[in-house]
């Protein structure tokens, strides 16, 4: 082979290693370990790849040798696509569900949480949407001083959280545990403004009286509740390709099978893949997890959440309840997951088979999709093209492909696989279009 020929090819396959390194590299370190990059750090690849091992075996030094030419041949694709996913536009789907307000403004949003994955792409939606708001302000307890550059709201101080605070917000958004919402949202949502408060924790999810709402799905009157509840990432991210199936052919079977990006555990998790994956370039060694029960660089855990009496995990079982709430299924129609964390940095995959009481064709199927709002279909297996999670990152349109009738079901069972990115779909994009749809409302009156 030219010498030439080989430096293409080992710059090709460096690029592409790298990259797949880059993703694959975030989910361990610690709580104490400094927050990442949402989308990748591509500095931290091109540091580590420039290291030497220090106090490793021959084998291990070899090894990260290798695998240090192969990082740094990632680092420039790695950024562009980085480049490539920060030019994301607000408007970049025509079917997305973005809210023309043109009779007004609402004076400030609110994010609870704002230091925090989710709590920054719930900033990053308001901007790229150009939602209506005067001002937002963010509130977080170990960020509060913090000065945040905004390049719609300019700067912003971080606050510490009041209730108080939250009541001169007319929409609150919450990107905080559980137990901070379950205490103080009802207390926020209400007061002199009519404050909105919407909830990306599982706290209000399964109350009777608080709606749970994909804004495409259900939105409308529920988003303008004074508490909404955000579904799960899992489930919001199914929910988007299954919505149209099920309203067309009846669904009467989901079986689900999860692969999860570290993002589905925070900064934290994130940061903890990214220097397991360091570690093991510079040492061949991958340091004791943290953040997840076992390590994640090259490995994958089939536990999200606490296991339950059933054998099911909290994880699972919330994709059943919460697809019966959102789509007011009956109880007949059977729901079953296995939810699995893999090595990837952010955007959540999911291999659905489903059974339904119509006949399907996958072509009638594949159409019906690519009219769906949130949905972009991807799936042209002549050109390898199929939903990846690297291509799904940053995005807000889920990607569904692989659509293909089911050998167990016959012609009322379809097989198909999604993509879609946790921190949006999953999570803030959710939350900010539900928002963009109660402000809608409240412009009107």
């Amino acid at each position: 082979m030219a010498p030439q020929q080989s430096k293409t090819n080992m710059a090709v396959a460096g690029a592409a290693l790298g990259c797949a390194a880059l993703y694959a590299g975030s989910s361990f370190a610690g709580p104490s370990a400094p927050q990442q990059s949402l989308r990748g750090s591509s500095a931290t690849i091109a540091s580590f790849a420039s290291q030497t091992p220090a106090a490793a075996s021959p084998a291990s030094a070899s090894s990260a040798a290798a695998l240090a030419p192969v990082l740094a041949g990632g680092v420039a694709v790695s950024l562009g696509l980085e480049k490539r996913r920060n030019r994301r536009n607000a408007q970049k789907s025509g079917r997305a569900a973005v809210v023309a307000c043109a009779a007004g403004k609402v004076g400030c949003v609110g994010i609870v949480g704002s230091s925090g994955a989710v709590g920054k792409e719930m900033l990053a939606c308001l901007e790229d949407r150009d939602f209506p708001t005067e001002k937002v302000r963010l509130f977080a307890k170990r960020a509060a001083g913090d000065v945040v550059e905004s390049k719609k709201f300019g700067k912003i101080t971080v606050e510490p959280f009041t209730v108080e605070a939250g009541q001169e917000c007319e929409v609150c958004l919450m990107a905080v545990s559980g137990g901070f919402s379950e205490e103080f949202s009802p207390q926020i949502a209400g007061g002199p403004l009519n404050t909105s408060v919407i909830d990306n924790s599982s706290a209000f999810r399964y109350k009777d009286d608080i709606p749970l709402v994909i804004p495409e799905i259900n939105g409308g009157e529920n988003s303008s509740a004074p508490l909404v509840a955000n579904p799960n990432c899992t489930t919001a991210i199914g929910a988007m390709a299954l919505w149209p199936i099920h309203q067309k052919y009846k669904l009467k079977k989901v079986l689900m099978c999860t692969y999860q990006a570290s993002s589905g555990a925070g900064a934290e998790g994130m940061a903890e893949l990214e220097a397991g994956v360091k570690a093991f370039a510079t040492t061949g060694k991958v340091p004791k997890p943290e953040v997840f029960a076992h390590q994640l660089p090259f490995n994958v855990i089939p536990q999200i959440d606490a296991f339950q009496e059933n054998g099911y995990t909290k994880e699972e079982m919330k994709v059943t309840w919460e697809l019966q709430k959102i789509f007011g299924l009956d109880d007949d129609v059977k729901i079953a997951c296995t939810a699995v964390r893999v090595p990837t940095l952010r955007a959540h995959s999911e291999s659905i088979t489903i059974e339904t009481e119509l006949p399907m064709d996958p072509d009638d199927v594949r159409a019906l999709l690519e009219k769906a709002e949130g949905v972009k279909v991807v799936d042209e297996p002549s050109s390898l093209s199929y939903p990846m999670p690297l291509n799904a990152t940053g995005q807000y349109d889920v990607e569904v492909g692989r659509i293909r009738q089911s050998l167990v079901f016959g012609d009322k069972g379809l097989e198909f696989f999604v993509s879609g990115d946790q921190l949006l779909r999953g999570a803030a994009l959710n939350a900010v279009i539900i928002a963009e749809q109660a402000v809608a409302k409240r412009l009107e009156a």
